[in-house]
């Protein structure tokens, strides 16, 4: 299991800390969870200093698809990794959506996030209108195909899947056990089909839209749920670990 905390554009660094050190005490070592925060780019630093020695990895939000170069305003693999960063998010739905951001982009991306050892959580999802239609298989295995072109991971825990029905992200809409279940088991699919059975069981597939403790421990009840990224919630340490909690039920 595997439940990662994005924090957004929420936290100045004072409550950036004072958030981490919250995870960190209420969350634990919960066995069988690996346990993730990304705060934004400004928090990196202090929340690397707050988590260290504890079982909490630092993750971030987004990335450039170059090393270096003149991209004001961007940030590269390398100044995450020495930041303390063991993951990042690419392709959340926001950056798709307000920047623009295509499944070429994201997969250019994972691999320079891959070529300076970040573990990738690659987010995929279907908007409301896409899923009236009856095409949210369509979009999402789409995403994946263009999205992981070329991608080889080698270890399953340097790629994460993130599951996030567009439609389901900040409204307080969450798709139902059965719905998670029933798309969660289609990338499983498309995932094996790429990479061969063994390594696309491993690969983690997070569930992403308006988890809550409520609702957490029967989305991870589910046999292809392998935890959840979490947004509003995990702007709350014991809901957080609430969550968390919920994830080590099924480790």
């Amino acid at each position: 299991m595997l439940v990662a905390g994005n924090w957004k554009m929420h936290t100045d660094a004072d409550s950036a800390r004072a958030l981490a050190r919250d995870v960190a005490e209420a969350a634990g070592d919960p066995e069988g969870v690996t346990v993730v925060v990304c705060p934004p780019f400004a928090s990196l630093s202090v929340v690397a200093e707050e988590i260290v020695g504890t079982p909490v990895l630092l993750g971030a939000q987004n990335m450039h698809a170059r090393e270096a170069g003149a991209f004001t305003g961007e940030v590269s693999a390398p100044m995450l990794t020495s930041a303390g960063c063991r993951y990042v998010i690419l392709g959340h739905s926001e950056r798709r959506q307000y920047f623009g951001e295509t499944d070429e982009g994201v997969c250019e991306k994972i691999g320079q996030a891959h070529a300076h050892g970040l573990a990738v959580i690659a987010c995929v999802g279907e908007t409301l209108a896409e899923r009236k239609a009856g095409r949210a298989e369509e979009v999402v295995g789409r995403q994946l195909a263009r999205g992981l072109r070329g991608v080889a991971p080698g270890d399953p825990d340097r790629l994460v899947i993130a599951y996030e029905p567009v439609w389901a992200i900040g409204t307080g809409e969450t798709a139902t056990p059965g719905q998670a279940q029933e798309m969660h088991a289609f990338i499983r699919e498309r995932l094996q089909e790429q990479f061969g059975p063994e390594m696309g069981r491993a690969v983690h597939i997070l569930y992403g839209g308006s988890v809550k403790p409520g609702n957490a421990a029967e989305l991870f009840g589910e046999a292809d749920v392998d935890g959840g990224l979490i947004g509003g919630a995990s702007l709350n340490g014991a809901d957080f670990a609430a969550i968390v909690a919920a994830a080590a039920e099924f480790a």
